[in-house]
């Protein structure tokens, strides 16, 4: 009996789903800023996604494998982009968490994928037929948009399919990269994210504004209630001293008819 961690071509085939499919090769190779970029670039895309799929309909994965071919091992036909996200699709199937994306069940090609590059950049750019990513990804699984990032460089680029190629898309004027169908721009925000300084990936909108962790958002929120609270508490002291300014000249005036009235004359009220 072939052990279900491990099956064998016949077995897979025809057309095995995810919950037949390995959700790991075994291997680690991520370095310690790559989670918690995957972690910011969802974090803080997940209000643009809600508005956009107010079905919930869509999914984002992150450092997980898309089947594009039967093969043996079954892993050999699976890219696992860092990050990716699929339009129109359920984040669940029949209940259960996705361990992959398996394209010959779905259909529905992921409209970004996204690569942080760990070495020289190579292997996210190898064009070699059935093996380079860069191929794969233009000639099979077919993201709209293919970004390479490399944190060492402080750089990204992203390319555009046209016509069943990439083409390279030029930067605007803020330096970002416009993803039109999502509505937002990519580029690199050089700050601070989980204690670490760093030039990291992050989306804008097409105006231009940073998107928000739930984090910022709640910060920017407190630093917005302290400001109102500040500005509350300022009007109260301007309208204290509004009142002793009033008290002030009722008992300045109440001395001057006094002294007024010491001298026989009533002063008009």
């Amino acid at each position: 009996m072939t052990s279900a961690t491990n099956p064998t071509t016949e077995e897979l085939t025809p057309f095995p789903d995810h919950t037949q499919l390995p959700e790991s090769d075994g291997t680690f190779v991520k370095n310690f800023q790559e989670h918690p970029q995957s972690i910011l670039l969802t974090d803080s895309i997940q209000p643009i996604l809600q508005q956009r799929h107010v079905d919930g309909q869509y999914c984002i994965g992150q450092d997980s494998g898309i089947y594009w071919r039967i093969t043996d091992p079954p892993e050999r036909g699976a890219e696992a982009p860092d990050w990716f996200y699929v339009p129109n699709v359920p984040p669940t199937l029949d209940g259960q968490i996705r361990r992959s994306y398996v394209l010959w069940r779905e259909h529905i090609a992921p409209l970004i994928a996204l690569e942080f590059v760990s070495g020289d950049g190579s292997e996210e750019r190898d064009k070699t037929p059935w093996t380079g990513k860069f191929w794969i990804y233009e000639q099979v699984i077919h993201p709209a948009f293919y970004g390479i990032y490399e944190v060492s460089k402080a750089s990204v680029e992203v390319y555009h399919l046209v016509g069943g190629q990439y083409q390279l898309l030029p930067a605007n004027e803020r330096g970002h990269y416009p993803i039109t169908p999502l509505g937002v721009e990519l580029g690199i925000w050089q700050g601070q994210y989980q204690n670490v300084e760093l030039p990291w990936l992050r989306w804008w909108d097409l105006q231009g504004n940073l998107l928000l962790t739930g984090e910022e958002r709640a910060e920017k929120e407190r630093q917005r209630a302290e400001q109102e609270r500040q500005r509350a508490e300022q009007e109260r002291q301007r309208a204290e001293q509004e009142r002793q300014r009033a008290e002030q000249e009722r008992q300045r005036s109440d001395r001057l008819a006094a002294q007024l009235r010491a001298l026989g004359v009533e002063p008009e009220i």
